[in-house]
């Protein structure tokens, strides 16, 4: 059986909640007018997050909705990728198994 982890995505504009746990940025660009006081983050997880390349090429189309979910599970199969998932899932791992620090 998988491991079950609590995340819970919100938008970095939105205020760190107490008890919130490790606060972690996943896009490659930073978020326009924001100060990185302000965001108020644990980290800042650029690799995890599809490529440039693959978000121009996907350019909100519903249409391309499946095929850019298939080729973003590929971009996290290589090796920055996949180890960027496995950071996060050590992250959310120490959280759920220490909650204090949280």
């Amino acid at each position: 059986m998988a491991d079950i982890h609590k995340v819970r995505a919100g938008r970095i504009y939105e205020g760190r909640a107490h008890g919130e746990g490790s606060r972690v940025l996943v896009d490659r660009i930073w978020s326009h007018g924001l100060s990185r006081e302000k965001a108020n983050l644990d980290e800042w997880c650029k690799t995890v997050f599809f490529s440039t390349r693959l978000c121009k090429w996907y350019g909100h189309d519903p249409e391309r909705l499946e095929d850019f979910g298939r080729r973003y599970r590929s971009e996290s199969e290589e090796p920055q990728g996949a180890g960027s998932l496995e950071h996060l899932r050590a992250l959310a791992d120490s959280v759920q198994n220490n909650p204090a620090s949280a």
